[in-house]
C-alpha cells in the first residue's frame, strides 16, 4: 500500500470518442489498464479520484465509477473508503483469517458478486467426501457446482459437498441470488464457527479454461474447504478454482 510519499499519478492524458461503439466506461478501463501494462502507471501509484477523470474527460462520474468497478475487479485498482485510489498488483489478496463467503468477500471490497448455478444433485458421497464431512458410508450428500462471477465476469467454479440431512430441500432455496453461507445461517440455522483450508495451484483443463474464460493450461488457484458450525459439526466441504491472475492468497503468520 502506498505511504504519504507515494508519487501521484500524472495528469489525464487519455480521451473519449464519442462517436465509437465502445462504452465509455470500456474506453477508459482499456487505457488505464494500458497504461499499467506499459509501466507508464506503477503499483502503489496514488491515482486520480473518480471527479478528477470525470472532468478531464468532460464526462459524467457514471462511466468513470463503472471502469473503477471493472479495474477494482482485477486488481489494477486498490480502493479503500475515504481514500485516494492505488494502483494495485493486477491480483486481489484474499484473506483466510477471516471465514467469509465468496459473496460476503466481494461485497466487502465493493464489488458486485453472482453466480450461475452449473450443477445440483443428490448423491452418496464417496470416501474422501464422507470423511472430510464425517459422515458415515452411504451417506448422501448434495453436490452443487457453481460458476462465480465479478462484476459480471467469471472468476471461480466452486464445489460443494454439503450433507443432505442437514439441509433438507436446498434445491428449494435460490443459489444463484443468495450466499451459500447466508443460506446456512438464515435459512436452516446453522451458525457458523470456522474453516480449514489447503491452498495450491493446479493448471486449467480446457473445460475449466472455457468456464472462466481464459487459456488452458493457465494457473488457477485451488482452495479445498472444509465449515464447521458453532457446534463443531461439518456443513460444506468445497473445492474453488480461482484464476490465479486475479486472486493470490494471504496469510498471516505469528511466532510463538
Amino acid at each position: 500500500m502506498a505511504g504519504g510519499n507515494a508519487r501521484r499519478a500524472a495528469a489525464v492524458d487519455w480521451h473519449i470518442e464519442t462517436d465509437s461503439y465502445v462504452p465509455y466506461y470500456q474506453q477508459i478501463v482499456e487505457q488505464i489498464r494500458a497504461q499499467i501494462q506499459s509501466g507508464a502507471l506503477q503499483e502503489g501509484q496514488v491515482f486520480h479520484s473518480e471527479g478528477d477523470i470525470a472532468a478531464a474527460l468532460n464526462i459524467s462520474k457514471m462511466p468513470v465509477r463503472q471502469a473503477f468497478l471493472k479495474l477494482r475487479s482485477e486488481g489494477l485498482l486498490v480502493i479503500e473508503k475515504g481514500k485516494r485510489p492505488v494502483i494495485g498488483s493486477n491480483q486481489v489478496p484474499w484473506n483466510f483469517q477471516q471465514l467469509r463467503g465468496f459473496s460476503e468477500e466481494m461485497r466487502r471490497r465493493g464489488l458486485a458478486p453472482s453466480a450461475k448455478v452449473l450443477r445440483l444433485k443428490k448423491q452418496t458421497a464417496d470416501a474422501g467426501i464422507a470423511a472430510a464431512l464425517q459422515l458415515a458410508e452411504e451417506a448422501v450428500v448434495y453436490v452443487l457446482k457453481r460458476l462465480r462471477y465479478v462484476n459480471d465476469e467469471p472468476v471461480a467454479i466452486v464445489t460443494s459437498h454439503i450433507p443432505a440431512e442437514l439441509f433438507p430441500e436446498l434445491e428449494k432455496q435460490d443459489l444463484e441470488k443468495q450466499s451459500l453461507y447466508h443460506v446456512f445461517e438464515k435459512m436452516y440455522r446453522r451458525k457458523l464457527s470456522w474453516a480449514n483450508e489447503q491452498i495450491g495451484a493446479v493448471t486449467a483443463s480446457e473445460s475449466q479454461a472455457r468456464l472462466l474464460e481464459t487459456s488452458a493450461g493457465k494457473p488457477l488457484l485451488s482452495i479445498r474447504e472444509t465449515t464447521y458450525d458453532s457446534k463443531r459439526v461439518a456443513v460444506e466441504h468445497s473445492h474453488s478454482l480461482l484464476r490465479a491472475d486475479r486472486y493470490t492468497a494471504t496469510v498471516v503468520s505469528v511466532r510463538k
